[in-house]
């Protein structure tokens, strides 16, 4: 080790980061500071980090469209890896600094402020490598349809789900979504009603994304609040059901470009076979003018197979409501597809401990109005700020994230779950 009377941080970072380094030898016994990252895991960013390298060099003589889509999903593990391993190599040259009795008092100084930061560095890049291998969910990028459906509580659940509704709407508004209903029902059956209690309601989001920022929202939303006709003060509980589904994009080059999609390919998760779907075409009910009541334009759509229901008769247009029915079906039948093949992926990880799969039935957050808190049972975090959440605000958006972060937590334990179960297999 070289000693000299005083040394520049910037010398210290040429020492720390020469031309050439040396990858971390890593295994379930190093020593490293490495946290809780999962030796599996590091070996399953390296082969896809292997797999990058390798498809960007055949693709560099013979462009290749899939293979190109492919190197985009490998280029953020890639990334992510090196950068990892070159905050690795960093603590441990200064590590290795501050053990060795011969180097410089001025070099070991610097070494020791830069040790606490390299390791803050490391933890964050550890969490982004972690990120990076959650697998990427296929409607991710898709638009979506939010369905809220009023539960328990009669017409204080009615009111609560047009409080959720508004909410969303506020919500995506300032993520720069643009929404629109494609189904609107109120308890009286009147469209036109905005003040009267809500039965049923489902948003269409448009915008790249809206599935992949809305998904965590599924489940049973509890309320507990005075009613305004309740004339004791007693704090009523009541709940509302969201459900949220992939849609596919209004346009079809960009439906493509999200996934591929073909309505009419029978691998796909949208394709709904005609020949099992029965159409019935009835008069629309409830309020909503004389036209609506006397023309046979509602129509009810019923997908044999699964029992699998849908209605609309929110358009005067047979042809418009017979349009919107289907995309709901292919929606929901590609989301239930989607929902067995985790069902299966969970049913073999069930030995597991923390890998859990939260479905549209479980309750999944508390809105109390009389301690201003709004509480989510996935991830744990309370805000008291129910009026900002309400609003669709800021508050709103931190629950939202702490539920990715909880499921992209899921995700991991059950890819680690997989990676030690085939290692063990091996």
């Amino acid at each position: 080790m070289f000693r000299a009377p005083w040394i520049c941080r910037r010398c210290l970072d040429t020492y720390l980061k020469p031309g050439r380094r040396r990858l971390l030898r890593f295994s379930s016994t190093s020593t490293s500071h490495h946290g809780s990252f999962s030796p599996a895991l590091l070996a399953r960013a390296r082969n896809m980090a292997s797999e990058h390298d390798k498809l960007s060099k055949e693709t560099s003589e013979n462009f290749d469209a899939k293979v190109s889509k492919r190197i985009g999903e490998l280029k953020g593990v890639a990334t992510a890896l090196k950068e990892w391993e070159d905050a690795q190599n960093s603590l441990s040259e200064l590590e290795a600094l501050l053990k060795d009795p011969s180097t410089d008092e001025e070099l070991r100084e610097l070494a020791v402020e830069d040790l606490a930061s390299t390791r803050s560095e490391l933890e964050a890049l550890t969490r982004k490598l972690t990120t990076s291998l959650t697998p990427k969910h296929p409607f991710e990028d898709f638009p979506c349809l939010v369905e809220i459906r009023p539960g328990a509580g009669g017409g204080e659940a009615a009111l609560f789900a047009g409080d959720l509704l508004r909410m969303y709407r506020a919500y995506c508004s300032r993520k720069n979504f643009r929404t629109s209903f494609l189904k609107y029902e109120t308890a009286d059956g009147d469209s036109s009603d905005s003040t009267a209690p809500l039965q049923e309601a489902i948003l269409e989001i448009e915008g790249r994304g809206a599935y992949g920022e809305l998904r965590s929202e599924a489940g049973v939303h509890r309320v507990q609040r005075v009613p305004a006709t309740e004339s004791k003060g007693r704090t009523h509980t009541s709940a509302v059901s969201v459900l949220v589904l992939p849609s596919l994009p209004a346009n079809g080059s960009e439906g493509l470009e999200l996934g591929e999609v073909d309505v009419n390919d029978p691998t796909s998760d949208y394709y709904v076979n005609p020949t099992e779907v029965r159409t019935d075409v009835m008069r629309a009910r409830g309020a909503g003018g004389q036209h609506v009541n006397t023309t046979d334009s509602a129509i009810r759509l019923t997908h044999l197979p699964t029992n699998t229901v849908v209605s609309m008769q929110d358009s005067r247009s047979q042809h418009k409501n017979r349009e919107k029915a289907w995309q709901l079906l292919r929606s929901k039948l590609a989301q239930a597809r989607r929902e067995a093949r985790e069902e299966e992926i969970v049913a073999m990880r069930r030995n597991v401990i923390g890998v859990a799969k939260m479905g549209r039935g479980d309750k999944v957050r508390t809105y109390n109005w009389g301690q201003q808190r709004v509480t989510d049972h996935r991830s744990g975090l309370s805000v008291h700020n129910l009026d900002d959440v309400m609003e669709g605000g800021p508050e709103l958006e931190k629950i939202i994230e702490s539920v990715k972060t909880w499921l992209g937590d899921q995700e991991i334990a059950g890819l680690l779950a997989d990676e030690e179960a085939a290692s063990k297999s091996k």
